[in-house]
């Protein structure tokens, strides 16, 4: 699989690192309880067709980029930086 970095072009998928689904975001502050808590960590949806996800590229430039992926084909439809991103928005 290639990636398309917006800053170096198509790279190797080796050359990055997967952190995950882009949509769950960390519950705020030291109130949070301990079942968001737990749902942040460990309840993640296994999506089936296009999903925001986000790498990091490690052997490259460095930047985290939001990338729009078919979970089926393994078809990318978007890389950009996350920086300009909107997760569960098509770039």
């Amino acid at each position: 699989m290639r990636i398309p970095c917006p800053h170096c072009g198509a790279r190797d998928v080796q050359e990055f690192t997967y952190l995950g689904d882009a949509k769950p975001r960390r519950p705020e502050g030291l109130d949070a309880t301990e079942a968001a808590m737990l749902e942040y960590v460990y309840v993640r949806d296994n999506p089936r067709g296009p999903n925001d996800e986000l790498w990091y590229h490690a052997a490259g430039c460095r930047a985290w980029l939001m990338v729009r992926r078919h979970t089926l084909t393994h078809v990318i439809e978007s890389a950009v930086p996350t920086k300009s991103a909107k997760a569960g928005v098509a770039a």
